[in-house]
């Protein structure tokens, strides 16, 4: 159903995951209809079922619907817990199918777990520094967003853009 709705996007959020000064990466797995066999960060679409069932945290809203859906795509799609997620940064394309996409990308700290991929979503997965980055065929601006990730642990606030 194609719609004039400029106001319809998806969304999805993603998790740059710290664990002892390493960030974990994953690759999608060759069958994905988007980015197959790319190196990327965990997450994922928000659903409304990520807020419809349950009660709204005041007379309007529901709250945390963000950190929620993250925490629920980050355990489906390598098996670990997450825990203080802040913002990094916002994306936005349109696929090739048309449909508009606004991606949040968050960083957050590794809990608890071991790393059990969802073998439909990603084959794939390793820790790394941001020198070891480089060495992966990352997914055009991921690199960035690690660097931004790198810079906010060390206190620094910065917008994306081409770190070299």
């Amino acid at each position: 159903m194609e719609t004039n709705n400029q106001y319809l996007h998806e969304v999805a959020v993603t998790a740059i995951v710290v664990k002892d000064g390493k960030y974990l990466i994953t690759r999608r797995s060759p069958n994905k209809k988007r980015f197959p066999g790319m190196w990327t960060v965990p997450g994922g679409k928000m659903e409304t079922s990520d807020y419809l069932k349950l009660p709204k945290d005041t007379e309007f809203y529901w709250y945390n619907v963000l950190e929620r859906t993250l925490r629920r795509e980050v355990k489906e799609e390598v098996g670990i817990d997450i825990n203080n997620i802040e913002y990094i940064t916002s994306l936005a394309t349109v696929h090739a199918d048309g449909s508009p996409s606004l991606v949040i990308s968050c960083v957050a700290d590794y809990v608890s777990g071991e790393i059990n991929l969802q073998i439909e979503e990603n084959d794939q997965f390793a820790w790394i520094s941001i020198e070891e980055a480089k060495n992966y065929k990352l997914l055009d601006g991921i690199y960035d967003e690690l660097v931004m990730a790198e810079n906010k642990r060390k206190g620094k606030k910065t917008e994306w853009h081409r770190f070299d």
